[in-house]
């Protein structure tokens, strides 16, 4: 059960290795693109081409989709980046529903855990695989694997690297959970819990008032997308790339220095940041020196 890119990589794991996949339940088909035409999710288009079973339900709690999903007689589920399922559903198979998650659990419960690691500037993230159970993203864990989240990579790095590590993590999982050698163990519910609840519009707006480094974690925390924004001469910037500057150019949190060449500077609370690759409103994504190329400040 899976929908976005980021699913296809697990899915793929489980198929080269010989799993039998009785099914792949994924989003319906949308409109999108020039001319609205229904596209396919990245999964879809992945089971079209090897062949598996589409399950495509509007509502998880249809009787025919709960009923088709019966006929599988699938003996486990796995969801990686689908929606929220009833308990009809993943309470279904015997050997229960598998949830591969992009956070060391319990930390980081939520829509959104790869921004969030990055917009809080943790030094580290992980992959979760834990059985689905009433509470969101509270199930009983089964395998944890950490790698580094480097202090520029952006939250598109974090996912890339994720996808991957998530997806052997999963086929790690089933293969332990066959040959009955794992044993799940409940979160801890004690501690300092840190959530990733889901990315908004105003998630993205930029406060120069703060240190240049948490602007930076935040830039980079929604890079490649939605990106983080700011006005410049009254129209919306994006800002999808950043450094934090070693010399402070700019007089002041939220003021500007540009060289009109290669520095675009703006101030903060503590320190500067140059911008790296930008989108001004009605324009194209650029990195900034293309970009003062060919802009005309006020």
């Amino acid at each position: 059960m899976g929908t976005p890119e980021f699913a296809v990589a697990s899915l793929d794991k489980l198929v080269t290795a010989g799993c039998k996949i009785v099914a792949v339940i994924t989003a319906p088909d949308k409109p999108g693109g020039r001319g609205m035409q229904l596209q396919q999710s990245a999964v879809k288009k992945y089971a079209v081409e090897h062949n598996l079973t589409v399950l495509q339900p509007e509502k998880l709690k249809a009787p025919e989709f709960i009923a088709a999903l019966s006929a599988l007689k699938a003996d486990i589920q796995i969801v990686v980046a689908f929606r929220m399922l009833p308990e009809i559903v993943w309470n279904m198979p015997p050997m229960g529903t598998i949830n591969v998650h992009g956070s060391l659990l319990p930390q980081y419960r939520g829509a959104a855990p790869i921004n969030w690691a990055v917009i809080n500037g943790e030094k580290e993230t992980g992959v979760t695989t834990f059985k689905l159970q009433h509470e969101i993203d509270t199930g009983d864990i089964l395998l944890q694997e950490k790698f580094p989240i480097g202090e520029n990579d952006t939250a598109g790095m974090v996912h890339d690297k994720m996808k991957e590590t998530g997806a052997e993590v999963l086929l790690r999982t089933i293969k332990e959970l066959a040959d009955g050698s794992l044993k799940a163990i409940p979160q801890a519910q004690h501690g300092h819990l840190k959530h990733a609840p889901k990315i908004f519009t105003e998630t993205g707006k930029i406060d120069f008032a703060k240190p240049a480094a948490e602007v930076h974690n935040l830039i980079r925390g929604l890079s490649p997308f939605p990106g983080a924004y700011t006005q410049l001469e009254g129209k919306t910037l994006k800002v999808f790339g950043s450094e934090i500057a070693e010399t402070n150019l700019a007089e002041g949190a939220g003021k500007y220095f540009t060289d009109h060449k290669n520095i675009l500077q703006f101030g903060c609370g503590q320190g500067s940041i140059n911008i790296l690759e930008l989108q001004l409103e009605g324009k194209k994504r650029m990195p900034v020196t293309d970009f003062l190329r060919g802009y005309r400040f006020a």
